[in-house]
């Protein structure tokens, strides 16, 4: 029994082979696609659990292939790229990528962010209404948090701020995504808002931005719920 499906959609043939002995030795099964249009066509027809893209394919950009899939597929998009300029990651993941690793990479890391993405995957088809992260208790339906069994009183820009990042644990939402989500279209430059209530969060979770337990900030990027 595999533990899923996962496209791979890399020209570079020697980081093909290297990911695909890594993941199937994980008991992943593996496809391949060396193209931007070999790879959102595979997606289509195999259904992969999870891609993972590059972003400097020969025939296009990797933004027009998760534009493509993003067309008819909610499934988990993982980046792997030399880009490592912050303008790049974030490009990438407004067009609708979930994660983002830059070239060269550490394997215990991808396969970390390889389980995250398909637990949240997983966990959002199963419509789970409530979030629990060790002594973390999110009551969706409620709109009520409770932390080691006591409740946090939150406001509701606050709660739906933080369910946002806790239904995305794992994954990296981006300052524009929260802003825009939370706020609207014209808040979605206001960063230094969006600083405010993450501090207000961590404050009321008594959690530590130096030493984190819920909320990891992505220098530049966004914030991630810690999975």
């Amino acid at each position: 029994m595999t533990s899923g499906r996962i496209l791979v959609v890399e020209d570079d043939p020697g980081i093909r082979k290297f990911l695909r002995v890594a993941l199937e030795a994980q008991g992943f099964e593996i496809g391949e696609a060396a193209s931007g249009k070999d790879g959102a066509g595979k997606a289509a027809v195999a259904t992969p659990d999870l891609v993972i893209l590059d972003l400097g394919l020969p025939d296009m950009d990797g933004k027009e292939v998760i534009a493509r899939i993003r067309e008819w597929s909610e499934v988990p998009i993982l980046i792997l790229s030399v880009r490592q300029a912050e303008a790049e990651k974030v490009a990438a993941l407004d067009a609708g990528a979930n994660d983002y690793v830059v070239k060269p990479f550490g394997i215990a890391e991808l396969l970390a962010r390889v389980r995250a993405l398909l637990r949240l995957s997983r966990s959002a088809m199963a419509a789970v209404p409530e979030i629990v992260h060790d002594d973390l208790r999110i009551d969706l339906a409620r709109h009520e948090v409770t932390l080691a069994g006591e409740p946090v009183k939150l406001t509701r820009k606050e709660f739906d701020l933080l369910a946002l990042l806790a239904r995305n644990a794992g994954r990296i939402v981006t300052h524009r995504q929260l802003l825009n989500d939370i706020w609207g279209p014209a808040h979605e430059h206001d960063l230094q808002y969006l600083r405010v209530f993450i501090g207000r969060l961590r404050a009321k979770l008594g959690d530590d931005p130096a030493a984190p337990r819920f909320i990891l900030n992505e220098p530049g990027v966004g914030y991630r719920f810690l999975d």
